[in-house]
């Protein structure tokens, strides 16, 4: 997926956190937010890549894109229900 210029509601800064912290972090995201919203995560964890996307599929909700950056990837997702 490549960087889309999707508007975000909330950034979740979860780089140096060890796993499962930075999944951790976007489920109370997604517990907090509002159907329809964009929660965007940047984790320097290995785990993230399968874990953020596993999870979102178990619990029905959207990834909008996964971008490598430089150290660390960003996690975009949608808050479907």
């Amino acid at each position: 997926m490549t960087l889309t210029e999707t508007e975000v509601t909330r950034t979740i800064d979860a780089r140096g956190m060890a796993c499962p912290g930075p999944l951790l972090a976007l489920i109370g995201a997604i517990r907090q937010g509002q159907t329809g919203d964009t929660i965007a995560v940047l984790s320097s964890d290995a785990g993230s890549k399968s874990d953020i996307p596993a999870w979102c599929a178990k619990a029905k909700h959207e990834i909008v894109e996964v971008v490598e950056l430089s150290g660390h990837a960003r996690f975009v997702v949608r808050k479907t229900h």
